[in-house]
């Protein structure tokens, strides 16, 4: 049964609102979200190909948008990476799209997925949520943005990865669940 945009998105800013913002695990993210700045995009695509095509379409569309209008990208596919090891492979080419825009330091891609798991580390750390989105998504960041969120953090972007990890270690896996947890 394929999942409706509506649901989707919903879950989306649900993750957003509650874990990102909530947690704080994205320093700037709150800011750009209350502006309305944060755009969610919802491929339908039924191949790699035809998300690409999509990905192409975002990232110029972030290029020719001011920031002050959009300032992120959420481009989220609910089935098309359900294994998160493909998806993580599936990174190498967004890297290629990348070059061939010419964003090198305009815009970066952080990636979330379900199932992320960091190299080196057991599946079930909750370590891993900080990475973990209700669907496959790729964030398209602009350069200055991050540079600035992480400016206005001290500089030191580990440490934000330091604090986020003790966060939900804190907060645990049945906190996690339960934070995510439909109303």
């Amino acid at each position: 049964m394929e999942i409706s945009d509506d649901t989707v998105l919903a879950d989306t800013r649900r993750w957003i609102e509650r874990a990102v913002i909530g947690l704080n695990l994205c320093p700037f993210a709150r800011s750009v979200y209350v502006k309305n700045q944060v755009r969610i995009v919802v491929s339908r695509a039924r191949h790699v190909d035809a998300f690409l095509d999509d990905l192409d379409r975002e990232l110029e569309f972030l290029r020719n948008t001011p920031a002050d209008e959009v300032d992120t990208t959420l481009l989220v596919h609910p089935s098309l990476f359900p294994d998160f090891f493909v998806f993580n492979d599936f990174l190498d080419v967004v890297d290629d799209v990348m070059a061939e825009h010419a964003l090198d330091g305009v815009i970066q891609v952080a990636s979330f997925h379900p199932d992320f798991q960091f190299e080196g580390v057991q599946a079930d750390d909750i370590g891993n949520a900080t990475n973990r989105a209700p669907y496959p998504t790729l964030h398209l960041l602009r350069e200055d943005s991050v540079s600035r969120a992480v400016d206005s953090e001290g500089g030191d972007a580990e440490a934000i990865v330091e604090r986020n990890i003790r966060t939900l270690r804190e907060l645990g896996p049945e906190g996690w669940r339960a934070l995510l947890a439909k109303p």
